[in-house]
């Protein structure tokens, strides 16, 4: 019988490229000064003069704006297209982004331009009066459907991305760039050569210097290219509002940061990850059954309608799997890319998940803690296939022992059933990204354990874990972190006893290997023909 191939045997020395480098990247463009309505009455009276702050005035701009579009497209020969509610936007505007004569040239310009009816976050005006019969009038945010215009570019910097801006006040937009497609112009620009993998490297000259070029793409590039399409795109805000303070800063709405591992033939990530699968469906998370940790941050003011959920799961489409690890609003997944190279992907979808702000020069600590999170999780799955049974790790984890400075750390005896709930639920992939608190151990134990796990059991366990070194504290957090002897005890606990000692207590059981019954069937005859030449009875044996 062939040996299974494990995640370690096809990362030690099957790699050909190993990148880390920032994917897909949506940004909002908001004017920090016309957030709330005192400072649209200043914008609308002191700075553009009008004597009354009337929302007749949204219309002019919007009126403004939308016939600037339209002149723009007929000038430069533009294809405008209007999306219909059920569009999907980037397959019906791909054909006009890659046949136009910037794709083909490599030239910057606007390829196409897209109009929808979308609901937007703006401000809408309400008519009051005063006790003098004067009229005023008080803006507030609504949502409401308004025209978006989507001017799908090509940048000779970032290659494909687009900008959308609504047509109505405060005029929010977003920006959609991607960080392999400028990563591979400014591989081109050096010299470099590399085989082009779909949105990403299959090969490159120069590993080490393309990771230089990854790691640069940071704010400046960003802003460069914002700062340079809003020069050239016809916009609702002028130079006279860009001087008086009222113009757009960014901020990340959605970033993709991914770790893109190359191997040097495609049985190899085959084996990778039919490796990393079979872990997945073994280990409490079977193929579209999602295991539930109710670890819900302590939100103040109006509780939220619906309670956040934080999972794991693998997803299969068609011959398509993805292993998919969620966190509050974000998550990490991991599926082949071209049958030739793993992604493993952070999608941050609110930055305050990483303790990050949203501000776009807060985009390094982003991605540098993502880049952690992705590594983390690989490490997991290394430690997860890696296990020696004689360490003597296991034999002190096992046994009571005394840390340094005299303290009694009780056993985490194999078999015992809390013990077991303990390894299962450090066995899940993502509080080795998340961190464990008492709050998410306790809501594991429950599921796991059939029954309430109450803080100070919980607490309990804790010390037990931090004693045996298999668990350390994060510095002035009630935040614990995953030691490598931490990660081997939970997972050779667990898969030790759920696909060694289970399948063999239940080999007289139908549910059991055909296999494995009809060698205990073999070994039960011949013990009984040995205590018959013995002449034991056997009620004795």
């Amino acid at each position: 019988m062939a040996e299974p191939v494990t995640v370690n045997d096809v990362l030690d020395g099957h790699v050909a490229l190993d990148l880390e480098c920032l994917d897909r990247i949506y940004l909002n463009a908001y004017v920090p000064n016309l957030q709330v309505g005192g400072q649209v009455v200043s914008f609308l009276t002191a700075h553009l003069g009008y004597p009354i702050p009337s929302p007749a005035i949204f219309d002019k701009i919007g009126t403004a704006f939308r016939r600037a579009v339209a002149q723009f497209a007929e000038d430069e020969h533009i294809p405008v297209v209007r999306f219909t509610k059920t569009d999907r936007k980037i397959d019906k505007m791909r054909p006009y982004i890659y046949i136009a004569a910037q794709a083909r040239t490599g030239r910057s310009g606007v390829t196409a331009i897209g109009v929808a009816q979308e609901y937007a976050n703006v401000f809408t005006g309400a008519k009051r009066e005063g006790s003098t019969g004067v009229p005023w009038f008080a803006f507030t945010r609504a949502d409401r459907r308004v025209s978006c215009y989507y001017f799908y570019l090509w940048d000779d910097e970032f290659g494909p991305g687009f900008i959308k801006i609504c047509a109505y006040f405060p005029y929010p937009a977003k920006i959609w760039i991607n960080g392999h497609e400028w990563a591979k112009r400014q591989a081109g620009h050096a010299g470099i050569g590399f085989t082009e993998l779909s949105n990403g490297f299959a090969a490159i000259d120069d590993p080490a210097g393309l990771q230089v070029i990854c790691d640069r793409l940071g704010p400046e590039e960003i802003t460069a290219f914002a700062d340079r399409w809003f020069s050239v795109l016809p916009v609702p805000l002028t130079e006279h509002d860009a001087a008086g303070g009222y113009w757009w800063e960014l901020s990340m709405r959605q970033v993709e940061v991914s770790r893109t591992i190359v191997f040097d033939a495609p049985r190899h990530v085959r084996g990778f990850f039919e490796a990393l699968v079979a872990d997945n469906l073994d280990i409490g998370r079977p193929e579209h059954v999602e295991l539930i940790f109710s670890r819900h941050p302590v939100l103040r003011g109006r509780p939220p309608s619906a309670q956040k959920v934080f999972k794991t799961n693998v997803v299969t489409r068609g011959v398509a799997v993805t292993v998919n690890a969620f966190y509050k609003h974000s998550r990490i997944k991991q599926y082949l890319k071209d049958g030739r190279a793993l992604r493993i992907e952070t999608v941050i979808n609110d930055t305050y998940d990483l303790g990050a702000q949203r501000r776009l020069h807060n985009l390094p600590e982003l991605q540098a803690r993502a880049r952690a999170a992705n590594r983390r999780l690989l490490d997991t799955e290394r430690v997860g296939q890696g296990c020696v049974l004689a360490s003597p790790a296991f034999e002190r984890i096992a046994h009571p022992t005394t840390t340094v400075d005299g303290r009694r750390a009780p056993a985490l005896r194999f078999g015992d059933p809390r013990v077991q709930a303990l390894g299962g639920a450090l066995c899940v992939g993502l509080l080795a990204v998340t961190g464990i608190t008492n709050k998410s151990l306790r809501a594991l134990m429950t599921g796991l354990l059939g029954e309430p796990y109450p803080m100070n059991r919980a607490s309990y366990d804790l010390i037990r874990l931090r004693r045996k070194g298999l668990i350390t504290r994060i510095p002035g957090r009630n935040l614990y972190r995953l030691t490598d002897d931490g990660l081997a005890f939970a997972i050779f606990y667990t898969k030790a006893h759920n696909r060694v000692l289970r399948p063999l207590m239940a080999t007289d059981r139908p549910q059991a290997p055909p296999e494995m019954r009809a060698a205990i069937r073999t070994i039960d005859a011949h013990v009984h023909a040995r205590l018959a030449q013995a002449r034991l009875p056997l009620a004795a044996a």
